[in-house]
């Protein structure tokens, strides 16, 4: 196979990810055909087939059948039935992050992968900006020296995602901020590391705002049931120490009494990096001795992007030729889903942790 508009494409879940999904595939114009979508709800498979004229399912065999790659869009707990049923079916796969909702279900689906004779491609659209690329390629040239450090940040002043949803029922979801959010924000730190081992964290996590019956917020994304039904963390604090002697800074929150922010800052021993996703910028910060000391500050302007469209593009590449996209691997997200699950486990012992 290799012309992207002869992929049949299936998704299995049928909700509001889906749909963006969907609208991102069409509106980047990738040619790849939506042909199936599979979902235990009636009316989410009608409305799903409705609007993108595609065949639906309630047997995965079926659906199976029908498509030549996958997108696994569900809440977190079903990620590995879905992604594992896909892979022994022979499908290539894309699934969003987290790679589940636990660490044991995390590691059955990287054993799972390892077997297959298609791929998993995991859902880390970060990665793809055009400043993120820009700032990789400087640390790969050797513009910033040695990295030793990255600062990151994930915050928002209000940004619950709908209290009641799924997302913010932790038998469903595995957590919250630190699961939803923080899984991109510490994807993006080590890739930018070069994803060097974690051998130890310490992190606290905190549910200060979701579980008020007074939480107040200008917007919500979702439909706000109330308190009772947050079971999850809405932020959390941790320091990530590698193998390799680098370390992360980890600051995430749903919500926060201070400004929203999407920074990173990257430390080396030659020049300094600061990225905010929130606009797309990239800074680079220099001192020299060039006529006399001084620091220089260089802003780096890149063209706009789509990191999702840039993401699926990719991921129809590499179905297409039948080769691994080489990105956003299972292991890797394995390894986000450790630091995770280690930044839990600090945080009810009051200390430290390790990960072997």
């Amino acid at each position: 196979m290799s012309d992207l508009s002869s992929i049949r494409l299936g998704f299995v879940g049928l909700g509001n990810i889906a749909h963006l999904h969907c609208d991102r595939l069409q509106n980047a114009g990738l040619g790849a055909l939506v042909a199936a979508g599979m979902d235990v709800d009636p009316d989410a498979r009608r409305i799903f087939a409705e609007e993108y004229g595609a065949e639906v399912y309630e047997d995965p065999d079926e659906f199976y059948a029908d498509v030549d790659a996958v997108l696994v869009t569900t809440p977190n707990k079903f990620h590995e039935q879905y992604v594992v049923d896909a892979l022994d079916a022979g499908r290539d796969v894309f699934v969003e992050k987290p790679l589940a909702h636990t660490l044991e279900s995390a590691e059955r689906i990287a054993d799972a992968a390892a077997d297959a004779e298609g791929f998993c491609m995991v859902g880390f659209h970060n990665r793809f900006a055009n400043p993120v690329q820009a700032l990789v390629e400087y640390e790969r040239n050797g513009t910033l020296g040695e990295i030793s450090h990255v600062e990151a940040d994930y915050i928002r002043r209000r940004g619950v995602p709908g209290r009641g949803s799924w997302f913010t029922r932790k038998p469903i979801a595995g957590g919250g901020s630190l699961i939803d959010i923080g899984a991109h924000a510490i994807d993006l730190s080590l890739y930018l590391l070069g994803y060097p081992d974690v051998i130890e964290v310490s992190g606290e996590t905190r549910a200060q705002f979701g579980t008020r019956e007074d939480y107040s917020y200008l917007h919500m994304w979702g439909e706000d049931r109330g308190a009772s039904e947050f079971s999850v963390d809405d932020s959390a604090s941790a320091f990530i120490r590698c193998a390799d002697g680098t370390t992360i800074t980890l600051e995430v929150a749903w919500a926060s009494n201070r400004p929203g922010s999407q920074q990173y800052y990257v430390r080396g021993s030659e020049a300094g990096a600061g990225l905010d996703l929130k606009d797309h910028s990239l800074e680079l910060y220099e001192t020299a001795t060039t006529g006399a000391m001084h620091h220089r500050t260089t802003e780096i302007e890149t063209g706009e992007d789509e990191p999702h469209a840039l993401e699926q593009e990719r991921f129809l590449a590499a179905v297409a030729a039948d080769e691994p996209p080489g990105t956003n691997t299972v292991e890797q997200a394995l390894a986000v889903q450790r630091v995770m699950d280690a930044i839990y486990r600090s945080s009810e012992q009051g200390c430290a942790v390790s990960i072997e």
